[in-house]
């Protein structure tokens, strides 16, 4: 199933070019008060909200798909986690290209480790990527998103795939330069989500889909996530064994070869097998 945001905080079943107004699933969510769940209440209640908002699509409103603004389905993530240099290409370009490396040292992710984005970077497939800096170069990221469903700690690479909600393409932007990653890419609309939650058992194998993105209809990259170095499973115990994962926390699982610049005015379109096509323009802040 496909679930999205949209509009004004709106709760929708995404089928063909359609989305259904199930906003009122949401009732079933739990009423907290302070201090706040560290995680998502919608991916820690996913089952209960799936379950209303089947009974509520046979009566809900339909709307046209490209009438609507995609928000990023998960709200309210704990951690943005991002894994660099997860494809043995991307990584032979970076170490090959100055304007990419900037002098940092390049390492192998089993030896570089993860890395986390800023909550605040986050938006949907219907907003803009807002450039900063657009006197430095800034590059687009396609890759994999997995979205936690439940808690976790050091995670058996075995029981990984038991911990996932669903998945989204995600948009690492980046903007290359000598500081360190988390910095330059955690600005705001830097992460791009979307363009909804795809649930795990729509795709039974993360480790073999096809991913694309082009560029004013120029194709950037494309690869498959069988060439990723550390799998999902490996990236969920892997991360698992320095943090504990919590409902709605996103891993991003690394980009394939082919990064390249954007500026304002371009149209990025990002695809990923059996989830799905966003569309995101690129403007100044």
């Amino acid at each position: 199933m496909k679930f999205c945001r949209f509009g004004a905080d709106c709760f929708g079943i995404v089928e063909a070019n359609v989305v259904y107004d199930v906003t009122q699933a949401l009732d079933v969510l739990p009423q907290v008060r302070y201090p706040l769940p560290a995680s998502d209440p919608l991916i820690a209640n996913l089952d209960a909200v799936r379950e209303r908002a089947t009974q509520l699509k046979k009566h809900a409103p339909a709307i046209p798909l490209d009438k609507v603004r995609l928000l990023s389905p998960v709200a309210n993530p704990g951690k943005i986690i991002a894994a660099p240099v997860n494809y043995t290409k991307h990584l032979q370009e970076v170490l090959a290209d100055q304007h990419l490396h900037h002098g940092n040292m390049i390492n192998h992710i089993e030896k570089a480790g993860l890395f986390l984005k800023a909550g605040s970077s986050l938006i949907g497939a219907g907003d803009n990527v807002r450039l900063v800096y657009t006197d430095r170069r800034n590059d687009h990221e396609v890759e994999l998103a997995v979205v936690i469903g439940k808690c976790g700690r050091n995670i058996a690479r075995e029981q990984a795939l038991d911990h996932v909600a669903g998945y989204s393409i995600g948009l690492d932007m980046t903007i290359r330069g000598p500081e360190e990653r988390s910095f330059r890419k955690s600005p705001d609309t830097y992460t791009v989500l979307g363009p909804w939650l795809v649930t795990k058992d729509e795709i039974d194998n993360p480790g073999a889909l096809d991913l694309l993105i082009t560029v004013n209809g120029e194709v950037r990259q494309k690869a498959n996530t069988s060439d990723l170095i550390i799998d999902v499973p490996g990236l969920i115990a892997f991360a698992s064994s320095f943090y504990t994962l919590h409902a709605g926390d996103v891993i991003i699982t690394g980009t394939p070869e082919g990064v390249s610049p954007v500026v304002p005015g371009d149209t990025m379109v990002a695809t990923i097998e059996r989830i799905g096509t966003m569309t995101v323009q690129v403007s100044a802040a």
